[in-house]
């Protein structure tokens, strides 16, 4: 399912959690996974870099690859490392188009300074331009990290992004005999307690029917032997993080361009929040077709 898994690293306490997990996923699907060191070269990052800061951002990214490197040799899993200069945003996505990666991973933040290449801007910058599944580890969750997933959430507002997060849903279902389950939120935060707000909250729940009968229906007609489907009301980002919490999902899966009439799971502060609190990973899978999603906050 996944053959070439990209893991970009910078040394640092949270990447070496996520490294855990790659290799997890890269040992369930018999996986390559290649370790990437970007030295920070933007624009951005300094006023001027002299050669010599170059070569000592270089020889430290070697020693960061390379330590990677032999914990994914002692877990037998196989392994390539590339160690580059620019942009680390955009060499992660180049690299990973070059080299024909299936998936990556990442942690939802890493080490500040001139050595930073894993804070939150970069992570969302990935899942927010890469064709790819792009999963977002917090390395501060208190749960263990397990990959092979038992449980599986893929939350849908039955706009394109959500279907996509489906048919990846369904796919690692199968492939890994995780329970998958389907939630979708009726956002009522904006509601009030007058007879219109009771008009569009009956609109809302007539839309979440409809949208979870079809997703219902997709995975059904998949033959997967486990499902589950759920409507709440509520803010979308707690009450995803707490249906994470309450059911031991071990990894949701969603789209980064949904968007309905009636409500929004991946587009601004939702998502935003949930790369940075969701309990469990969250592969984020974005529609190649579609602009740029959002996921910087609103």
């Amino acid at each position: 399912m996944y053959d070439r898994i990209l893991f970009p690293t910078d040394g640092s306490d949270p990447a070496e959690s996520a490294l855990e997990y790659a290799l997890q996923i890269a040992s369930e699907h018999e996986a390559t996974v290649h370790i990437l060191n970007v030295a920070d070269t933007g624009r951005d990052s300094v006023t001027a870099i002299r050669g010599e800061v170059i070569d000592v951002l270089e020889n430290e990214g070697q020693r960061i690859v390379e330590e990677a490197a032999q914990h994914a040799r002692d877990d037998g899993v196989p392994v390539v490392t590339a160690v580059h200069q620019g942009d680390p945003h955009e060499m992660i996505i180049d690299y990973s188009q070059r080299s024909s990666i299936d998936c990556i991973v990442m942690p939802t933040h890493g080490r500040r300074g001139i050595h930073r290449l894993l804070l939150g801007s970069v992570t969302e910058r990935v899942i927010n331009t890469a064709e790819i599944p792009v999963v977002a580890v917090n390395p501060e969750g208190v749960r263990p990290l397990t990959y092979p997933p038992r449980h599986l959430l893929v939350p849908t507002d039955g706009s394109r992004g959500a279907e996509l997060a489906l048919t990846e849903g369904i796919s690692i279902a199968r492939a890994t005999g995780a329970t998958l389950h389907l939630l979708h939120v009726v956002e009522t935060g904006s509601l009030g307690p007058d007879a219109r707000s009771v008009l569009k909250e009956g609109e809302l729940t007539e839309q979440a029917n409809e949208i979870m009968t079809e997703a219902t229906e997709r995975t059904e007609d998949s033959s997967l032997d486990t499902i589950t489907s759920v409507v709440k009301q509520g803010d979308p980002s707690k009450v995803i993080c707490d249906y994470i919490d309450e059911n031991e999902i071990d990894l949701a899966i969603m789209g980064t361009h949904g968007q309905t009439d009636f409500s929004r799971y991946v587009m601004g502060g939702v998502s935003s929040k949930l790369v940075r609190k969701s309990p469990a990973p969250v592969m984020w899978v974005r529609d190649p077709g579609s602009e740029s999603g959002d996921v910087s906050g609103s």
